[in-house]
């Protein structure tokens, strides 16, 4: 069966960078889009990045351009996520999902940005 499991987040302060992880099993990754998705306490779930496939084409919200980047390593079965000068509005629970509805995806990590 699919499964996504989450790594990386941690507390950081703010202006800080962290990288999270997303390994993938049970689906052919490398034929995927991957994307990632974000639950700030208290919010609703929201979309931070979609990757294709090849990893060419990415797609981001205004809200993280410019500071956050996603990759893959499909040899690895691997998503990434870079993410600088974090903010504290991105606290949240960090997810990865084979579907642009999240149907399915991991627990996630948490990121707490605080000083």
């Amino acid at each position: 069966q699919v499964q996504l499991v989450e790594s990386g987040g941690v507390l950081v302060q703010p202006g800080g960078s962290l990288r999270l992880s997303c390994v993938a099993s049970g689906f052919t990754f490398g034929k995927s889009w991957m994307y990632l998705f974000l639950q700030a306490p208290g919010k609703s779930l929201e979309w931070v990045s979609s990757i294709s496939d090849g990893g060419v084409t990415i797609s981001y919200p205004d809200s993280v351009k410019g500071r956050f980047t996603v990759s893959r390593d499909n040899s690895k079965n691997t998503l990434y996520l870079q993410m600088n000068n974090l903010k504290f509005e991105d606290t949240a629970i960090y997810s990865c999902a084979k579907d642009k509805r999240a149907e399915v995806r991991g627990q996630g990590t948490q990121v707490t940005v605080s000083s």
